[in-house]
């Protein structure tokens, strides 16, 4: 037997909850097959199993956050037990285990006298050793079915079941029968959702219900797109965007509830302790430009229709990123960081650009690694992959590490700007605001004009007044005449 402890995932977390797991008892598992899906304090990741054996038990329920270090499922690899623990059946090739007759059946005392890991032979006190698990083979052997068969016999199925539950040592939950390398379907869970007092049922896998949760979505209401009508991912996003059946507001209070007590965890928890950190050991100045845009989204506008283009997604916040990028070469003392223990600054000469996203588990900061040497169709595609992998709650703990600047965008919410906190570990945040027509001074006359505004935070630790400054309108210089990047 082999228990898979949870592993420390990240940068020295401590604690994980279980969100779903992939496998149930009696399943099959081979060596680095997906068995549990976690959150950590930073993301959700996949734990692919070290072990190659049977899964006897799964030791932790969903939705319970365990430490570091806890069991939380046990395998039997065949590899021997303690005493009185039954050994995992080997693999058969052709035949499936023979059903024996009710004679054959051990008793619970009978069963202990059994040694684990034998088959035949004389045992003490005159029995002959079994495998525990198949008992003495009293009737011919039956094939076992084909890949995608049923079956032949219920009854049969049911009958091994029988003999397979009373020979363990120890009581376990009963299980379906299952046949070596026959497939089975995608697990599906169903609950009654709310409101239906349980006559209906609602199909959803596991992270699909999670999804639900957290976008505040009641499944009930949901309109299922998928086989056999089961609600999908994309059910529940559409769901909770208003595009497909009206979806309950977040936390939606009961009858007469006055308050709501949200816990506090994950991705929602570290976020708080780093931005307390944050604000209260790094001395924050913010400082604004708002700027002349329109070249910039003329830009955009032309690059939408580019050829080498065409198949990604552009937007300003793409030429922002660059416009940063290329003010950091002008200004590299602002990509810094402030070493506390070893009163120094040190200086990075690589850009690891992160981009603040807004999930439904919290803000988290992917970053772009090495984004200073891509080219801006190679920096199209990492913000497209990093955005899409963050929307779905799969950014893992290292692309959120070693981050040396932030840009964060919240003109996506119709948000002029604001003054951001720094990301730990950085010197330095950009807040990029709404694009909006405005009245704007050209040449002496009013005319409309695509206008935003920048607000840069910075460690003033790190940067004095006047390098932040020169950081900022550097970034303005090439969002206002993008041409100004090909004299840099």
């Amino acid at each position: 037997m082999k228990q898979f402890k949870l592993p420390d995932v990240g940068e020295g977390l401590t604690e994980a909850e279980i969100v779903s797991w992939k496998v149930k008892p009696g399943d099959t598992v081979k060596v680095n097959e997906i068995v549990v899906e976690i959150e950590t304090a930073k993301s959700l990741v996949e734990l692919p199993s070290p072990f190659a054996g049977v899964v006897t038990e799964l030791l932790v329920p969903e939705g319970t956050t365990v430490d570091v270090g806890t069991p939380i499922i046990t395998v039997d690899d065949g590899s021997g037990a303690p005493a009185g623990t039954p050994a995992a059946a080997p693999p058969r090739d052709d035949m499936a285990p023979a059903i024996p007759d009710e004679s054959a059946v051990a008793t619970p005392a009978e069963d202990q006298a059994v040694e684990p890991g034998l088959i035949g032979g004389p045992a003490p006190g005159g029995r002959t050793s079994v495998l525990v698990g198949y008992g003495p083979k009293t009737t011919t052997a039956a094939r076992r079915p084909r890949k995608g068969a049923v079956p032949a016999s219920a009854s049969a199925a049911t009958a091994q079941q029988a003999v397979q539950t009373s020979m363990m040592t120890t009581p376990t939950p009963v299980q379906e029968p299952t046949v070596e390398d026959v497939p089975e379907p995608a697990p599906v869970h169903t609950a009654a959702g709310p409101g239906s007092n349980g006559a209906a049922k609602v199909l959803a896998k596991p992270p699909v219900r999670k999804l639900a949760k957290d976008l505040g979505v009641d499944l009930a209401t949901v309109t299922p797109s998928g086989d056999g009508g089961v609600v999908t991912r994309a059910d529940v996003e559409s769901a909770a965007a208003g595009g497909g059946a009206a979806a309950a507001p977040a936390y939606a209070p009961a009858p007469g509830q006055r308050e709501t007590r949200i816990p506090v965890k994950g991705v929602r928890k570290m976020t708080a302790q780093a931005m307390v950190a944050s604000a209260f050991t790094a001395p924050h100045v913010t400082e604004w430009v708002t700027i002349d845009v329109t070249r910039t989204m003329e830009l955009v506008a032309r690059l939408k229709k580019d050829r080498d283009f065409r198949d990604v997604k552009v937007s300003p916040l793409l030429l922002v990123a660059k416009a940063l990028i290329l003010a950091v070469q002008r200004n590299p003392d602002i990509n810094a960081v402030w070493d506390e223990a070893a009163q120094e600054i040190v200086v990075k000469h690589y850009v690891n650009l992160g981009i603040a996203a807004a999930t439904p588990r919290g803000l988290v900061v992917p970053n772009i690694k090495d984004a200073d040497r891509m080219s801006l169709r190679e920096l199209a595609d990492a913000l497209a992959a990093l955005t899409a992998t963050a929307r779905e709650g799969r950014t893992q703990p290292a692309d959120m590490s070693g981050g040396t600047m932030t840009i964060t965008n919240v003109g996506v919410f119709g948000v002029d700007a604001g003054t951001p906190i720094l990301n730990p570990g950085e010197a330095a945040i950009l807040c990029f605001g709404q694009v909006r027509d405005m009245p704007w001074v050209v040449d002496g006359e009013i005319v409309v004009r695509k206008v935003t505004q920048l607000a840069l935070s910075f460690d003033h630790r790190v940067a004095d007044g006047q390098l932040g400054s020169m950081f900022l309108a550097d970034i303005a210089r090439v969002l206002e005449d993008p041409a100004t990047a090909l004299l840099w």
